[in-house]
C-alpha cells in the first residue's frame, strides 16, 4: 500500500522510525511513500538512500538531510513568501 504526503506534512512520517536508524533502514521503510513537493513529486525512500549518512539520531536529523538532498525547487520558488503583499 503506498501512501502519499505533502513534503511539510512528511515529519509525522519519519516520527513513525525507531531511531537511531540507518539510511538503508529508512529508506526501506519510507520506499511506499509519495512525496508531494511544490514542482512535481518524488519517492521519500529513493531520496533517503542518496544520502552518505552513516546514520540519524532522530526524525529532525532526518528531516534535515532529506531537505539538502532535494532539489532547490521542491518548496516552491526561491525568495518568495506566501506572506509577502
Amino acid at each position: 500500500m503506498s501512501r502519499e504526503t505533502r513534503l511539510n506534512r512528511m515529519n509525522a512520517i519519519l516520527r513513525e522510525l525507531d531511531y537511531p536508524t540507518t539510511p538503508t533502514a529508512a529508506s526501506t521503510a519510507c520506499e511506499d511513500v509519495t512525496l508531494v513537493l511544490a514542482e512535481g513529486e518524488t519517492n521519500l525512500g529513493d531520496v533517503i538512500r542518496r544520502s552518505d549518512r552513516e546514520s540519524f539520531v532522530s526524525p529532525e536529523d532526518l528531516s534535515a538531510e532529506v531537505m539538502s538532498l532535494l532539489p532547490r525547487n521542491a518548496v516552491g520558488e526561491p525568495f518568495q513568501s506566501e506572506g509577502d503583499a
